[in-house]
């Protein structure tokens, strides 16, 4: 199983990268969208969207994606900020209001439409992060990385070293001592950047850049936390099979979900006049 894991990551892994720094920006475009839609499917089958209702889901989130892109690829020209501020900040309000009441008071959505809306404000920022990340790519892979790396180092402490359950009735996997493996290979990961960059002289910055990074483990973990609440919800282990080893896509991306909205936003707000 481990082994699968591992070989499944590295594929996805080289292949992410052969996109990032290869594909031209249309290439890039059609492939986010693909990857919000398979997203959409798998969140609607959590949902328990079907039939016609699923099928119309799925054609409002394209509808949606391609408008997205054509405003991105008609305004480019003219340096206006896109609407996807919207959405980022819809995003960093769930993130930050929503999702912890709903994990801290147990919410039950059965809804399957009020849930359908809740997908939106989970995959789409992802989608547009994407998007809008990808004009600087090093920040798109460093942001990325990092979640990876404190994902990898919770997985392997916490099989390790774990004892003391995080949340027991959502991810029983999960343990403190995993998130504390998350934060030191964090802070090495930050460490290392620092200690190789062009900065690395300017001491000052040093613990605002650690203290930023074991925020965005906690987000990560809360993504991760908030996917096995709506799993859990729905009754199911993974939410879909296409990644041997891993489950469905929203099971590899789902620590994504609520950081790389908030870094898209982070680097958008840097535009304003």
């Amino acid at each position: 199983m481990l082994r699968q894991r591992v070989v499944t990551a590295l594929t996805l892994l080289a292949l992410f990268l052969a996109a990032l720094f290869l594909l031209p920006q249309a290439g890039w475009v059609v492939l986010v969208i693909l990857i919000v839609m398979q997203g959409t499917a798998e969140w609607s089958y959590l949902a328990r969207l079907h039939g016609a209702a699923a099928q119309s889901y799925w054609w409002l989130t394209l509808a949606l994606m391609a408008g997205f892109a054509w405003f991105d690829a008609n305004h480019a020209a003219q340096q206006l900020l896109p609407p996807h501020l919207t959405v980022y900040v819809l995003s960093l309000l769930l993130w930050l209001v929503v999702v912890p009441l709903w994990l801290g008071l147990g919410w039950q959505v059965r809804n399957p439409w009020l849930m359908a809306g809740v997908g939106w404000l989970v995959i789409i920022p992802t989608g547009l992060a994407l998007m809008d990340l990808r004009d600087n790519p090093r920040l798109l892979l460093g942001v990325m990385v990092l979640v990876w790396v404190a994902d990898s180092a919770a997985y392997f402490s916490g099989r390790t070293f774990g004892k003391r359950k995080l949340a027991p009735s959502i991810s029983p996997g999960k343990t403190w001592e995993g998130i504390m493996g998350a934060l030191a290979a964090a802070s090495a990961y930050v460490l290392l950047g620092w200690a190789l960059s062009d900065y690395r002289h300017l001491y000052v910055f040093l613990p605002t850049l650690l203290l930023a990074a074991w925020c965005w483990v906690a987000l990560a973990v809360e993504g991760d936390l908030f996917e096995s609440a709506i799993k859990r919800q729905a009754g199911v282990k993974d939410s879909g099979a296409l990644l041997p080893g891993h489950g469905g896509l929203l099971d590899r991306i789902d620590a994504l979900t609520s950081t790389l909205p908030l870094a898209a936003l982070a680097m958008l707000l840097q535009k304003l006049p």
